[in-house]
């Protein structure tokens, strides 16, 4: 029997990344989409695309959401609601569900759990968070990273976090570099979601490139965190994001010097990646440059990688809504529920696009 998938925040782009991912998958089925603004909406209006594998699904409001999780024995919950808003309402829903008996897992998309404490999230986001108490039945972290599952849920990094994560924290692991991490991140106008703001809106990004909150981003302490967890190490991470004239994708590359004794050949540094990721069947380690196009709208991660003798870059392309969101979610719901990790993902990227 499939397992039922719920989703919150469901009019998002996100949300309609786990739609396509889930309507395939061969263990999951979709029961439930929340949507407070728009109950009993066609689903399929919000997104036309998928409407042929929608069929009738309509949103539903958060408390019929809550009577069918209270319903469900076991449940793969899926959270793209908006940061701030994600954690009480994951908390609400987990509550009723421990009074019904019933076990959901959640893989929350969102900022919400991705910290350690609530103050370390209130740092970030200036604002108190929604469920204080709720923070330690989650882990944060890429799927990669993180072989063991030490908590009930998972709070899965955001876009450019993953792809920095993935490029940053084999040489930190491998004590390969001293600890400043340089980045230059390029992303595509569907990270910053739906809704239309001037550094979204087509006039202003078409043919055109350009860096915003340099040294200042908020996925910052995110990837210093996450990286330290992993590595044992706690790095300075320098990173400037860009805005790309395109709709879809992630390029970050990673710079930094080698570790005083350590002498590393470009092929000795792509080996030490792919040993690195030698159980990890969605990253590949390329002998040249990776592409957007070939990862686009699929769940795999490319890097490559060289070496001058005194400097390291790698470089990483994934999808922001798919591997840096959407497929990361499914793949850590995967596991989460003792499923292959792969299930459901394989599709590789159409091209072309």
């Amino acid at each position: 029997m499939k397992t039922p998938a719920l989703i919150l925040g469901g009019t998002g782009y996100v949300a309609g990344e786990l739609l396509r991912l889930l309507v395939a998958h061969p263990d999951l089925e979709i029961a439930g989409i929340l949507s407070d603004s728009q109950p009993g909406e066609s689903v399929a209006k919000a997104f036309p695309h998928l409407a042929p594998a929608l069929g009738e699904l309509t949103f539903c409001s958060e408390a019929e959401l809550t009577a069918l999780i209270s319903t469900l024995p076991i449940s793969a919950l899926f959270s793209a609601a908006p940061h701030g808003v994600s954690a009480a309402l994951i908390d609400r829903l987990l509550e009723s569900a421990e009074v019904a008996g019933t076990a959901p897992r959640v893989v929350d998309i969102s900022a919400d759990y991705r910290y350690s404490t609530a103050e370390a999230y209130a740092a970030v986001y200036h604002h108190a968070h929604g469920a204080a108490a709720r923070i330690k039945d989650f882990v944060c972290a890429v799927p990669e990273h993180l072989r063991t599952q030490p908590a009930k849920h998972v709070a899965h990094p955001g876009c450019f976090a993953t792809a920095t994560l993935l490029a940053s924290v084999p040489l930190l692991a491998e004590k390969l570099v001293s600890p400043t991490i340089f980045v230059s991140g390029i992303t595509g106008s569907t990270g910053s979601g739906r809704k239309p703001v001037d550094g979204t809106h087509h006039p202003v990004r078409h043919s055109d490139l350009y860096s915003y909150n340099a040294l200042s981003h908020r996925h910052i302490p995110e990837i210093t965190a996450c990286a330290a967890a992993v590595s044992g190490i706690e790095a300075d991470f320098a990173f400037v994001p860009h805005s790309a004239p395109i709709a879809r994708g992630i390029h970050v590359t990673v710079q930094a010097t080698l570790a005083p004794g350590i002498t590393i050949t470009t092929a000795e540094l792509r080996d030490k990646l792919r040993a690195f990721y030698s159980h990890s069947p969605f990253v590949r380690v390329l002998e040249s440059a990776p592409r957007i196009k070939d990862v686009v709208a699929s769940n795999y991660a490319n890097l490559s990688a060289t070496s001058n003798g005194r400097t390291i870059a790698v470089m990483c392309v994934l999808d922001n809504l798919n591997k840096g969101a959407a497929g990361g979610a499914v793949q850590w719901m995967n596991r989460l529920l003792g499923l292959p990790e792969h299930r459901g993902l394989t599709a590789v990227a159409p091209g072309w696009t």
